[in-house]
């Protein structure tokens, strides 16, 4: 099953049988004061910057989050940032907020079928982004919780998954364009969270066929090595079924792991992609 997300002019083919999709984490003012105090100041200087550089650092699609801890501007600011990198580069979007107004800001500048990040099964939520998605012919990203919570039981994660593509059809949105997230949480805080996460990944390759993606960086938070340990995670996750992941492909320890991974599954022909990332690397490294 294939989920096809495109800009104006750059497609993206996110599935089983394709090389693995990089969605890029960093155009997100979380944690980044400067980057906050340029969308408060509605310059976009740094978001086109950070487009570009993950571009060259070879991320598939942008994720674009506008959550600045300034209230009823994200809608305007979202608009902005998509606008921008829309016109910095030709890399499809995911646009990821929790504010519908801000979703919708952003759908109606995007020049293509956009990702949207995301829903849960939150029956108000529900009702207000699926319609949208539905509206603007865009896929979506599903994430595997409801009103009461994240489960630690991979069943129910995938209970949930199930419950969000039925909802979704009901809405006119096909499987193929529901992306689930099983979850990645911090290990640590949990030593079983990431088991937990790969074992969902396998019940929804097995029970779903639908494509899945996650926040990987969340997997190590609050450690140290944390690209090791995202890399080692995505590893583990790519065999488990993942086909996509938000994370930052600025880490060259994980850009290198996931062009293995994609080799040792399989999806890499005569490690074609592997040996031109390698070469490209080289040359990058000598004109510096």
């Amino acid at each position: 099953m294939d989920t096809v997300i495109s800009s104006a002019r750059q497609t993206v083919v996110i599935g089983p049988d394709h090389p693995f999709v990089i969605i890029g984490e960093r155009i997100n003012p979380t944690g980044r004061k400067v980057l906050t105090a340029q969308m408060i100041d509605r310059n976009m200087s740094m978001v086109c910057r950070d487009a570009r550089r993950q571009v060259e650092a070879q991320a598939h699609v942008l994720d674009v989050n506008a959550g600045v801890p300034v209230d009823g501007v994200e809608p305007e600011i979202l608009r902005l940032a998509i606008e921008a990198v829309q016109q910095t580069v030709d890399a499809p979007i995911s646009i990821d907020s929790s504010v519908v107004e801000a979703l919708e800001a952003g759908l109606a500048v995007y020049e293509g079928k956009a990702l949207v990040n995301s829903v849960t099964y939150e029956e108000e939520r529900l009702e207000k982004v699926l319609p949208l998605v539905r509206k603007y012919g865009a896929a979506v990203v599903g994430v595997a919780n409801d009103d009461s919570g994240i489960s630690n039981e991979p069943q129910e994660r995938l209970r949930i998954a199930k419950l969000i593509v039925e909802r979704a059809a009901d809405h006119g949105i096909p499987a193929q364009d529901v992306v689930i997230d099983p979850l990645a949480l911090t290990v640590s805080a949990d030593d079983n969270a990431a088991l937990i996460t790969l074992e969902t990944m396998r019940l929804i390759r097995e029970n779903l066929g639908v494509n899945m993606t996650c926040g990987a960086s969340n997997i190590s938070f609050g450690l140290p090595w944390r690209p090791t340990v995202n890399a080692a995670f995505l590893s583990m996750a790519i065999a488990a079924g993942l086909t996509s992941a938000i994370t930052n492909p600025l880490e060259i320890e994980i850009r290198r792991t996931i062009y293995a991974a994609d080799l040792l599954m399989g999806r890499d022909a005569y490690a074609g992609n592997l040996i031109q990332a390698f070469r490209s690397g080289r040359r990058t490294a000598t004109s510096h």
